[in-house]
Parts: C-alpha cells; sequence; structure tokens
C-alpha cells in the first residue's frame, strides 16, 4: 500500500507523540495476543509425541484418556500426562502452553475448591494470580475476557456507527419532512427503557442457547438502544457542512450527491467520528460487564474486568478487587490520552488552516497577457 506525502507526514507525527503511540501499540498487541489464546492460556497440549504418534490437541478434537493408556473415557488430563511421560523417559514428551489451565476449569486447593493465592505467594504452581471461590484460573479467565470484551466493544463500535452515521447523514443531507419524521421516531425510541428491555429480554431467553448466541443478542439489543446519539452529531455536522462553498462548488461541477457526500461531507466530519469511535469502544467494554451481570445468563461464563471487580467485592477480597479496578482505570486513561493526542492534532490542523492566505478572487478574474 503506497501512502501520500500528507499521509505519511500525518504518520511520522503520531509516532513522535510517545503516549499516543506506545498506547496504540499495547492495545494493538493484547488485541493479537487474545487472538492466539489457545496457544498461550490452555489446559490442551499444543503437541504430544506419544508411541511415535503425534497428536496437536489445541485445535483438534477431544482425545479421551484412553488414547495414552488412561483407563478412563474422558479428555486426557495433559498436565498428568506431561509428568508421567519425563517419568517413564522413554522418548516420548507433551509441550504445553505457558498457562496451562483454562477459564472454566476447576482446580481444587488444599482438597476443595476454593480461592488460592497466585504461586508466588504460597498458592498452587501455574497460577499466577490464584483462583476464583471455584477453583478457575484468575488469569485465564481474565485473558479470555479480554478478547471477548475486545471484539464485542469492536463489533458494538462498528454496528452502532453504521446504523448512527447512515440515519444521521441521510437527516442532515435531505433535511425537510424526512428530517422531522425520523427526529419523532428517534425521540420515542429513546424513551423506551434500556435497562428494562434487556431483563425482559435475558428472562425469555431458552438456556438451551449457548454463549455465543446470548453474547450476540445482547450485542443487538446494545446497538439498537445506542445509536441514536450518533444520529444528531452526524445530522448537525452534515447540515453544516452542506452549507459550506466547497459542497456548493462540487455540485456546480457536477458531483453525485454520493459523490459530494463521500468526498466532500464526511471528510470534515472525520474528527467527530475518531472522537467517537475511541469513547464509543471504551465505553462498550465497560458496559458489556455491567449488562453481563444483569442479564445473569452471561455470569460465570464470561469474565471481564467489570465482572471480575464485583464478584471479588461480594468474596471480601478488597484488595484484589482494588488492584483489578485500579487496572480498568488504567486502562480508562489510556483511552483518555488518545483521545487528547487527537484532539491536540485537530486543533493544530484548525489552526494551520486558518493561518493560511485568504485567496484572490481577483486573481481569477485578471484578463490573460497575451
Amino acid at each position: 500500500m503506497v501512502f501520500n506525502p500528507l499521509t505519511v507526514r500525518k504518520l511520522r507525527r503520531f509516532r513522535s507523540i510517545k503516549r499516543g503511540y506506545y498506547s496504540f501499540l499495547i492495545l494493538t498487541g493484547l488485541i493479537v495476543l487474545s487472538f492466539f489464546g489457545e496457544l498461550l492460556v490452555n489446559n490442551r497440549a499444543l503437541i504430544v509425541r506419544h508411541d511415535g504418534h503425534w497428536y496437536f490437541p489445541t485445535y483438534g478434537s477431544n482425545l479421551p484418556g484412553t488414547t495414552f493408556g488412561y483407563d478412563y473415557t474422558y479428555e486426557t488430563n495433559y498436565r498428568d500426562l506431561q509428568a508421567r511421560l519425563r517419568t517413564e523417559n522413554k522418548g516420548d514428551w507433551v509441550l504445553m502452553p505457558p498457562v496451562t489451565y483454562s477459564p472454566n476449569e476447576n482446580t481444587s486447593f488444599e482438597g476443595v475448591f476454593k480461592p488460592a493465592p497466585p504461586s508466588w505467594m504460597g498458592g498452587p504452581p501455574g497460577h499466577w494470580l490464584g483462583t476464583d471461590t471455584t477453583g478457575r484460573d484468575i488469569f485465564a479467565r481474565l485473558f479470555y475476557g479480554i478478547r471477548i470484551a475486545i471484539l464485542f466493544s469492536l463489533s458494538f463500535m462498528v454496528l452502532t456507527y453504521l446504523v448512527g452515521i447512515t440515519i444521521g447523514c441521510l437527516m442532515g443531507y435531505y433535511g425537510g419532512v424526512f428530517d422531522l419524521i425520523v427526529q419523532r421516531l428517534i425521540e420515542i425510541w429513546s424513551n423506551i427503557p434500556f435497562l428494562y428491555m434487556v431483563i425482559i429480554l435475558f428472562s425469555v431467553i431458552p438456556s438451551t442457547f449457548s454463549i455465543p448466541v446470548r453474547i450476540g443478542l445482547l450485542l443487538v439489543v446494545m446497538v439498537l438502544f445506542s445509536w441514536t446519539s450518533m444520529t444528531y452529531y452526524m445530522r448537525t455536522a452534515t447540515y453544516r457542512e452542506k452549507a459550506r462553498d466547497y459542497t456548493a462548488a462540487a455540485i456546480v461541477l457536477g458531483a453525485t450527491g454520493w459523490q459530494t457526500f463521500w468526498y466532500v461531507t464526511l471528510p470534515n466530519i472525520k474528527w467527530g467520528l475518531i472522537y467517537g469511535v475511541i469513547l464509543c469502544n471504551a465505553r462498550a467494554m465497560g458496559e458489556f460487564g455491567a449488562v453481563s451481570v444483569v442479564s445473569g445468563h452471561i455470569r460465570g461464563q464470561t469474565n471481564t474486568m467489570p465482572l471480575h471487580v464485583e464478584v471479588l467485592y461480594n468474596e471480601y477480597q478488597s484488595v484484589a478487587a482494588f488492584a483489578v479496578a485500579s487496572l480498568l482505570a488504567l486502562l480508562a486513561l489510556v483511552t483518555l490520552v488518545i483521545k487528547s493526542v487527537v484532539e491536540w492534532r485537530h486543533e493544530r490542523e484548525m489552526k494551520a488552516a486558518a493561518e493560511l492566505p485568504p485567496e484572490n478572487p481577483n486573481a481569477r478574474l485578471a484578463p490573460a497577457v497575451s
């Protein structure tokens, strides 16, 4: 992909802003790592070499214990298999991920399923952040919770903006009766209580629905009640840009309505879109945890930071709850830093545009000198 010189200069300028640039790298790194979660945090082995055969359980089917000489038919415990093969020393081996526990696996501590401290504080080995009340690894649950929260927030942002931008721009571009009718419909829709709708919806969802289906339904409900705020901004911005001289010039030169919007109007309202993308993404990550508590059907199957703070607080683990809440607050600060960088760049561009010398209309009217 070849960028124009202006884009290259902007990218170089963005890299010079250390806070925004490194925040972007950290967030991108977390997103990339979350997509390889099964290779990093999992109770399934990556590779098993046994009796001359190769097995790849991570992305394959469940392998019963009888495959490796055990007397049970449920899925193999690969940690036990790794320890056994090391003891036998017959050339067979097991390669495990760095964290050998899955987010929904229950492990006992002192013979009981109860909270355990981190391994570096005297807890069971392999549990970097300890376990919760049912013996599930906290680090594994937070790791997979990050992936769920990021995918949910990105999907929420894309769908919300797709609906909000489309309807808002149509309202601002066409105006008149269409604008008035859509405004009244938005006002009616905005008065429907969002929280009660979530409670009612998840009270009638069958328990047989899978977790991805429930999360998808939650996403649809949140999008249906979140797009209205974006329409007002886009309507105002489109109204303003529609009255500009360069918009009228594009129409006079023969540009269609779509060309005028895509190449003239939309580039001039991009900063508002960028602000909204950042804040909408941060909002979705927090709202997902809060609404999951209300729904009741998702809680316990997925774990996000707001959910985990609530669980720790109810278990009277105030220090741990404060630590996770502080990490969530840090993510919010990173979001605000990115927003501040975007605002600073916008102000610089507006200032540079204001300092440009005005165009002399007489220069265009001057007769050519032969």
